[in-house]
């Protein structure tokens, strides 16, 4: 065979191989599936390609080179879109790829649940399931225009929040968040809660301002219509509620103990000093609070504390001197329990 076709051979050769190795390379990469479990990545708007790529460990993937390659190719740190991601088991390379270029989220659940009573600690519980940071979500809840656009106050806003859980994306705004509030809070307001509060004499923002109360007086659920029932007749008889949650919130809850002296306090939420209810509530009131308002046992129960059994539940009273006796005995078995 001549020399000339011996070359042509051979370069046929190595066009077959390259071409092999390179379709080889592109069926690791866009076709053969890399990932061995779900990855779930957080990607932050100062990310690069290495800081995206440090997040995913080599126990998850088949081929490494094949995931490196493939984000270099498609990604550079321009084009990294901010969000949450998570890859799912049996995709290849270029699909996570894919999902950071174009933005493809997997939303994440917002939860807002337990006792959510000062609007820093509300912030940052926001902020931290989400990638807005705490001083904007705090700053919102104080922004007078932004909440008008939701029905709500810096002096109300807690009224406007529905603790449960929601479906949002990592990168949304705290409107998206005042938004689904404000969705949940209509939902909840339906025409047969609206006529509860209406015979009641309260509106849906008073029914928050009283179930708020509720909530910070007790954790026991099943007493709850029992201390709305005496609050509302409270209400109803002209007395001061001398509520000790509302005194609690005029030193943002950082009293160990309510004594004679934090009575005294001269702010429009407390209780035993001013008559009615004050001007918002002072945590974020949950359903079965706002519930217990609409819904309250029907009694002559004007007093209640805690009970001596120190079990979380009250013991109720209609008359002054009932209710001198049950706090007498309390007091004697937290006296007992501190000598132990």
């Amino acid at each position: 065979m001549k020399t000339w076709k011996w070359i042509v051979l051979a370069v046929a050769l190595i066009a077959v191989v390259a071409a092999g190795a390179l379709g080889g390379k592109w069926f690791n990469d866009n076709k053969r599936p890399n990932f061995n479990r779900n990855v779930e990545l957080f990607v932050t708007p100062d990310m690069t390609v290495d800081d995206i790529l440090s997040q995913i460990p080599d126990s998850v993937l088949s081929r490494r080179r094949s995931l490196d390659r493939t984000l270099r190719k498609y990604l550079d740190d321009s084009s990294v879109r901010p969000g949450h991601y998570v890859v799912e088991k049996n995709k290849p390379s270029v699909y996570a790829a894919r999902m950071i270029k174009k933005g493809w989220q997997t939303p994440v659940n917002l939860v807002l649940s337990g006792t959510m009573r000062l609007k820093g600690p509300l912030a940052r519980k926001i902020a931290n399931q989400m990638m807005i940071d705490s001083a904007t979500v705090r700053k919102a809840l104080d922004d007078k225009e932004l909440l008008a656009r939701y029905g709500a106050t810096p002096q109300d806003v807690f009224s406007l929040f529905i603790p449960d859980t929601y479906e949002v994306y990592w990168t949304d705004s705290i409107g998206t968040v005042l938004a689904k509030q404000k969705a949940a809070n209509d939902a909840f307001w339906t025409k047969t809660n609206l006529k509860k509060a209406e015979e009641l004499g309260l509106t849906p923002k008073e029914v928050s301002v009283v179930a708020s109360i509720v909530k910070g007086e007790s954790n026991y659920e099943p007493e709850y219509p029992s201390i709305a029932g005496v609050y509302l007749n409270r209400l109803d008889k002209g007395m001061k509620l001398q509520a000790d949650p509302t005194v609690a919130y005029c030193f943002d809850f950082s009293l160990d103990r309510i004594l004679l002296k934090h009575l005294e306090v001269n702010s429009p939420y407390n209780t035993y000093k001013y008559p009615g209810l004050p001007p918002g509530p002072i945590c974020v009131p949950d359903k079965a609070s706002l519930e217990a308002v609409l819904n309250p046992d029907k009694h002559g129960y004007l007093f209640f504390c805690a009970s001596p059994e120190m079990d979380g539940t009250h013991r109720f009273a209609t008359t002054l001197a009932e209710h001198n006796r049950n706090a007498r005995e309390f007091q004697r078995a937290l006296d007992a329990r501190r000598r132990r």
